[in-house]
Parts: structure tokens; sequence; C-alpha cells
């Protein structure tokens, strides 16, 4: 049996490598065959073209680039020989990953105690507590703690004044909700892990957006299940509808994870038109589509944070609201604060029902005191200032990076995204692993592009987080340079002593 779970026509294919932009050579042309090997191995490790994907027949290419038929086959030959394309008499040929190729890798974890003196961060996506809003949500909770004591203080399906806090911010967002439909979780990867395991348990078929949020790819793969990458569209304007319909149609996944808002770590903003169109292909094909609105609060360019939140794309559950076939996801932690382990699940009764069933077998339930201080902020109105002021410093840090990167590496591409808290980096034809690498001898931490692909993809980007700002945010650019240098002049990324940090 072939191992491809999805497949691109011979039109698609034409276009990407139509679209492609060459890297600068010596002036001389390359074979047909080669330009041809070249162009799919790129698409390849671009994650453009997911590995397993399976390619048109020879003769379908060949007609749809108008070259001859031999030069395809020398091309897909010379890709057999390189490890990026595997093949089966009847079963056609299939994108793969060469042997010895960058395997994904885990996320990063925040960098010990004694190491946060000489090493700068770029490996986590998070910002300090929006103080003096942790003190006082706290302070809130413990007065509101007392009656609460006296009871079992077990909630499976989280505190009901919670519940009915967050129904009520939906409904306020255009999307009429209520308490019965929601759950209140550890986190949103507690919330994604029990959706996984009721509608995905062990060796289903998952869609994923290619590139996506490194965590939940390791978390999809130690419970087992097949992910199935789609690529995302090129730009900031979200998904590729005609690879998202194909993928459905043919790989049939259970759930397809999505970031319609300012996607991780690309940023990206999917329209209302794409969400309308992702929803109606996933429940034509009886897929299950998982909305993670982690980031959704972080609109950073002026035009998207009106107050009536009217700039703003609907959410992705405005497009099925008694949320049957999409599941939404939030979180605390990005708009408000990591530490405080606070997920929610927005979905229909019969669902939730369902996940609160399933606790009584994983966490049981949410600290109380936890959910109290985040009722406190939404009921207060303290949620609110506390976001603006992340806002602000988001903002703040968005653009001192952006200056900083440009500045000191000239040759690294992005685009620059309108909210969230991470840019996504073309690093100028360079390994982003070996940058890594290079990056932790210099004092400077940053995650490589194949930790956010499946099976190796992403090789040449990086993913760099708004978490610093100012002189700290030039050092860091520095350092980066400073690491590029190294992977250019093909020295060991241990030759390099870590620079003193700045104040």
């Amino acid at each position: 049996m072939a191992r491809w779970t999805s497949a691109v026509s011979s039109g698609q294919l034409a276009r990407l490598l139509g679209s492609q932009q060459r890297p600068p050579g010596d002036g001389r042309r390359p074979p047909a065959y080669r330009a041809l090997a070249d162009g799919i191995r790129l698409l390849v490790l671009e994650g453009r073209v997911p590995v397993g994907t399976r390619l048109p027949a020879e003769r379908e290419l060949a007609l749809a680039l108008s070259v001859s038929r031999t030069t395809v086959a020398t091309a897909f030959e010379a890709l057999r020989a390189e490890g990026f394309l595997e093949s089966r008499r009847g079963a056609g040929s299939w994108t793969a990953a060469p042997a010895g190729s960058p395997l994904p890798a885990r996320g990063l974890a925040p960098l010990p105690p004694e190491q946060e003196g000489s090493h700068i961060d770029l490996g986590c996506a998070s910002l300090p507590a929006p103080e003096p809003w942790l003190t006082r949500a706290f302070q809130g909770a413990l007065e509101a703690l007392p009656p609460y004591a006296h009871t079992h203080g077990d909630y499976p399906a989280g505190l009901p004044a919670l519940r009915r806090s967050l129904a009520e911010r939906y409904t306020a967002r255009g999307v009429p909700t209520m308490p019965e439909q929601i759950m209140v979780t550890t986190g949103a990867m507690g919330a994604i892990d029990a959706i996984r395991t009721l509608f995905a348990p062990r060796g289903e078929r998952i869609a994923v957006e290619s590139p996506s949020y490194a965590n939940i790819l390791q978390l999809m793969r130690d419970a087992g299940s097949r992910l199935v990458p789609v690529a995302m569209g090129e730009g900031l304007s979200g998904w590729d509808l005609d690879r998202w319909r194909q993928v459905l149609r043919e790989a049939a996944p259970r759930l397809a994870y999505v970031v319609a808002d300012f996607h991780n770590p690309t940023g990206a903003l999917a329209d209302d038109e794409r969400r309308r169109a992702l929803v109606d292909a996933a429940r034509h094909a009886g897929t299950v589509l998982l909305a993670d609105e982690t980031m959704v609060e972080l609109r950073l360019d002026e035009e998207l944070d009106r107050e009536d939140g009217a700039a703003m794309p609907r959410p992705v559950c405005g497009f099925d609201p008694a949320g049957a076939s999409v599941i939404t996801v939030g979180s605390a932690s990005k708009a408000f604060w990591a530490g405080m382990r606070i997920g929610w699940v927005r979905a229909a009764p019969e669902i939730i029902r369902s996940l609160v069933a399933a606790r009584a077998y994983a966490d049981m339930g949410t600290p109380v005191l936890e959910q109290l201080a985040l009722n406190w902020l939404l009921t207060t109105g303290g949620w609110e200032s506390a976001v603006t002021l992340r806002k602000a410093q988001a903002r703040e840090n968005r653009t001192a990076l952006v200056d900083a990167v440009r500045r000191e590496l000239p040759d690294w591409e992005f685009t620059v995204p309108r909210g969230g808290l991470t840019l996504w980096v073309r690093a100028g034809g360079l390994s982003g692993s070996r940058i890594a690498a290079a990056g932790e001898s210099v004092g400077v931490r940053v995650p490589s592009g194949p930790r956010f692909g499946v099976d190796g993809a992403f090789e040449g980007y990086v993913r760099l987080p708004f978490t610093v700002s100012g002189p700290l945010a030039d050092e860091a650019a520095v350092r980066l340079a400073a690491a590029v240098d190294l992977v250019r002049s093909g020295a060991g990324p241990h030759t390099a002593t870590p620079r003193t940090l700045i104040a």
C-alpha cells in the first residue's frame, strides 16, 4: 500500500513551480530535468508540497509543464536518488524525506534560571504577566473563594460562573452561546488533547496546517496520530482552500486542527470567505474542525483593533453556531499570561458532556482559584485592561524586532503579521537547524523551522517571537547575525563565546 495521504494535481504543481523565487546563480542554466528536480525538492523542503504527497503521472505533468516526458522521468529519477521521492509500480510516486533529514523536534522549554543572565531566549512566544492585573485578579479570587471552599471543589466542566462569563463573551462576538456549550480546561493543550482523544484516538488521521504550532504537533505525534500536513497559502492570507478540499476528500481525516487568528508560527489571519469555505468542506467530509483561538485577542494593527471587533473576521465557530462541526479552543495563556493555565472548549452541549465524562480518567478538573481569578478579570473589566497592556507591549516588541532584523540580517525574508506573537522568517537560504545550534553558542536561543513542520520540512526557516524590545531586540539580532556568520564560515557551533547580556 502506498504511503501517500494527499495528492497534488499537475496544474497545481505547475503553478507552484512557476511561483518559486529561484536563488541567484552563476548565470548558467541547468538542464531542464535538473531545474525540475530542484524545483520539486525546494517545494518539499519549504513544506509547500508536504512529505507523503502523491505526484501526478509523468505524462500528465509533462503536458502541464510543456516539457518532454523524458525530462519529467529523469527529474523523478534524480529525486528518487536523493531521497525526495518514492515510487511503486501501480501506486505512482510520492514525496519523501531523505534519510538523515532533520527530524521534527520537540518544542523548546524555557531557559533554566542559571542561563537567563547570558542568553536571550527567543524560544517561547510568551510575555511576562501584565501587572498589576495578575495580582489584582488573584486578590479578587481569594475574596471570592470562601463559598467554594465549603464545597467539594470538584467541577469537571468548570465553575458555573466562569462558564457563564465565557459563554457571554462568545455571544458578544456574534455567536450565541449557552454555558452548557463551555468546558473549562487546564490550558489549551489540555483542551486539545481531550478533543483528540474523543474524536481521533491512536492511529487516526488528523489534518494539520503546514507549518503549525510545534507543541501541538508533538502532542499528536506522541499520541500516535497520523498527521496529514496541508501547506499554508502564500503570504498571510491563511488557508489554500483547494488543497484543504482535496485533503479532506482524499485522506478523510477524523479531525482537522487549524489556527485562523494570527496563526502560530506564520501570523496568518484567515478571512471570512476562507473560514466559511473550510467549515463547509469539513462538514461535507465528515471531519471535525478544531479551531484554536489562543491568539485571537492579540490584534496589533490599529485597523483591526476596534472596540467593537467589526474589522476582524467572524469566529470560525460563527459559521457553525451549534458547535456540531466546529469545536473551538481558547486560552488565557497568550493574551494574559502563560502561567495562568486556564483554557476552554466551546462546542455542542452533547460534545461537552462527552468531554466532561471522559475527564474523570484524565485530570478531573481545573484549579478553582485560577478559575476565580480569570472570572474576576472577565467580570470587572480587568481582562480588557490587561489585554490592552499586552497588545501595546507586543506592538512595541514587534517594531523593535522587525527593525533590528532588517538592519542586521537584510537578506532574511518575512512578512510582518497583523497580530499574534511570532515572525516566520526565511533565513537567507541557510539551514535553520544550524542557525539554532550556532545561536546557542553565541547566547541567543531560537527555534528552527523543522519544529513547526512534519517530516523535516521548513529547514530554511526560523521563528522569532515578539518577546524582546529596545536594546535587547538589537542585541538579539546582532547575536543572530553572529550565528549566521558561524554557519556561513562552516565553523562549529561551540567555537564562539556567548556575549555578556546587556542590561
